[in-house]
């Protein structure tokens, strides 16, 4: 090999080496690389009365049992209505919203089957979670959201709560001006409040040691 072509092929490698740390990166950074690991995971702390059982209150809400809705009657209907010809179980119209990790390759799901059978869990809401769910991750707030952890906004929320769904009711919250709405996040997000006690956020791994 010549000191001409043991140059360009340097120069290659370099150039390849730099385009892979830069799609690693940006994967990092949109959480394109995390990997969903399912709610009962998220339960290993969350059910915890110190922490507030946030696990139990998703489980009595209404996401929990997103899935199993599609095989009701009413489902079948909206389907219908919608022009959807295949079981709304297995539809991607519906599952897009109906369970946590739609659309994701294979090497994205831990337990496929299990995942969808949570309905919309814990990581529809705050992300993929095997980077983020060790302790000592999530009890630095920063740290957690470098490694994947969400905080849902309104406009989350509304990727699913819009007037394209076909359960869609334009009058289900009213406002305190009297007027109603199909959609208010404030009002949604009380009805699914599961918050970290104050007095328990930020100092977990502490606590737990008493």
């Amino acid at each position: 090999m010549n000191r001409r072509d043991f140059h360009n092929r340097l120069s290659a490698g370099l150039i390849l080496w730099i385009a892979v740390f830069a799609w690693t990166a940006a994967a990092e950074e949109t959480g394109e690389d995390h990997v969903f690991v399912g709610s009962q995971k998220c339960a290993t702390c969350h059910k915890k009365k110190l922490l507030g059982n946030q696990f139990s209150v998703w489980k009595a809400g209404p996401h929990a049992k997103a899935f199993v809705t599609l095989g009701s009657d009413r489902a079948a209907e909206f389907a219908e209505a919608a022009g959807i010809e295949d079981d709304p179980q297995e539809a991607d119209e519906c599952l897009s919203c109906h369970v946590t990790g739609h659309g994701m390759p294979p090497e994205r799901l831990a337990r496929r089957k299990p995942i969808f059978a949570e309905g919309v869990g814990c990581e529809s809401c705050h992300g993929a979670g095997k980077d983020f769910r060790n302790e000592k991750v999530m009890s630095d707030l920063e740290l957690a959201k470098s490694k994947g952890l969400m905080i849902p906004t309104e406009a989350d929320c509304r990727t699913c709560h819009n007037d394209e769904s076909p359960a869609w009711d334009p009058k289900r919250y009213k406002l305190a001006d009297g007027s109603q709405v199909g959609f208010d996040f404030a009002q949604a997000a009380a009805l699914i409040a599961h918050p970290i006690p104050p007095d328990v956020k930020g100092h977990y791994l502490e606590l737990k040691k008493k």
